[in-house]
């Protein structure tokens, strides 16, 4: 059985900021505020949440080869 990771290093494309977030685990987290810049993220496309965007680890549904949230 794999471990799952819930702490994974956010960076933000618009100030270069890195922040350590623990993700949920029973949902998506579609929007996140750099505590830097201010700048609201959402996923990229194709992406299901914010962490699979910018973090430095997948979210949990999708480290167990889940589909996540938004489907």
């Amino acid at each position: 059985m794999n471990t799952i990771i819930l702490e994974s290093k956010i960076t933000c494309p618009h100030c270069g900021h890195t922040e350590t977030e623990t993700m949920p685990t029973d949902a998506c987290q579609f929007f996140y505020e750099c505590r830097s810049c201010g700048t609201l993220l959402k996923p990229k496309p194709g992406d299901c949440c914010v962490f699979c965007s910018y973090g430095s680890v997948k979210c949990p549904p999708i480290q167990q080869h889940n589909s996540c949230c938004a489907g």
